[in-house]
């Protein structure tokens, strides 16, 4: 049976391209069913405010960092979406005094025009976001080198090599985006090879960091959430960490508090990872078969789908 057309974006796959009954299904979910979602390898996570959300999200980097040694360097991968852990993560290295002299950090992700990286010191530059936000209120006495801090570049076999290092990534955070994507690890456009079904799970599996064409929902979704809707000054390419690098992490742990996928998206992706139906239309949906993935909600933004007049 032929797959159908996106509703959102017709010459892309997205997850309007699913059968009705999967959809139907998680928009029924309460609050109580997701966190009854969790199995072996998957965990849902509630937190109740929003302060205990972004001190939990920042804890991650602390512990991840709390390890390493110069024998067992260890980093983590952070997003930029949400942020608003990062200052938190600066004022805990400085209170505690924390070396970071053998700690890692990865970038995810970085906006691609023509044809090289967006440079550091523009303003919607993720790097730039991740410096002002943390790495440049550290102390310097406690700071990590700028040899350990690891940003996708147009010329991506640097990055590439910094995960092969031998360095341990501890853990991955992201967002969710409304494409349900990790990262940049955004659904493919409806052509080619793909023309009449998505990539094959094992196929997306293999991509690697990569320069991608990001999908119209995710435009629209970054100039919502970064630049006052203002989408036509939102680049239309990016770099992002692949699922190569992914699988690399020994957790991946998605925060979500409902500042950027709604409240049927927190929903889908939970029931697809739990149930493992894995469809690359869907690629958050392909954590499925990472062993050691969590799903943080703050309660507060979990919302409901049902019909609201506004």
């Amino acid at each position: 049976m032929a797959r159908k057309l996106s509703m959102l974006a017709p010459e892309w796959w997205d997850f309007t391209t699913l059968e009705d009954d999967l959809l139907m299904d998680a928009a029924k979910l309460t609050p109580e069913d997701l966190f009854q979602l969790s199995r072996p390898g998957f965990k849902v996570v509630f937190y109740d405010t929003l302060e205990d959300f972004y001190l939990a999200e920042a804890l991650e980097y602390i512990t991840a960092w709390k390890q390493a040694t110069a024998s067992n360097p260890v980093g983590i991968c952070g997003p930029i979406g949400p942020t608003e852990q990062l200052p938190l993560v600066a004022r805990m290295v400085n209170e505690l005094q924390l070396n970071l002299s053998n700690a890692h950090f990865w970038g995810m992700d970085e906006w691609y025009v023509d044809g090289k990286e967006l440079d550091a010191s523009n303003p919607i530059s993720f790097e730039k976001a991740d410096k002002d936000l943390c790495f440049n209120r550290i102390h310097p006495e406690f700071r990590m080198p700028e040899a350990n801090m690891h940003f996708p570049k147009a010329e991506t076999s640097k990055y590439i090599q910094s995960w092969e290092s031998g360095v341990r990534c501890a853990v991955m955070q992201g967002g969710q985006g409304d494409t349900k994507h990790w990262a940049f690890n955004d659904p493919f456009k409806r052509e080619g090879l793909y023309k009449d079904a998505p990539p094959t799970p094992e196929e997306f599996r293999k991509l690697t960091t990569r320069v991608v064409d990001l999908h119209p929902i995710t435009c629209m979704q970054n100039a919502r959430t970064s630049a006052g809707g203002v989408v036509t000054g939102i680049p239309r390419q990016a770099l992002t960490v692949g699922p190569q690098q992914t699988w690399k992490a020994e957790k991946v742990s998605i925060w979500q508090a409902g500042a950027h996928d709604n409240a049927f998206g927190q929903r889908l992706t939970a029931l697809m990872i739990s149930k493992k139906i894995m469809d690359s239309a869907v690629p958050m949906s392909l954590l499925a078969d990472h062993p050691n993935v969590q799903f943080n909600y703050f309660r507060g933004g979990i919302g409901v789908c049902e019909t609201e007049m506004h």
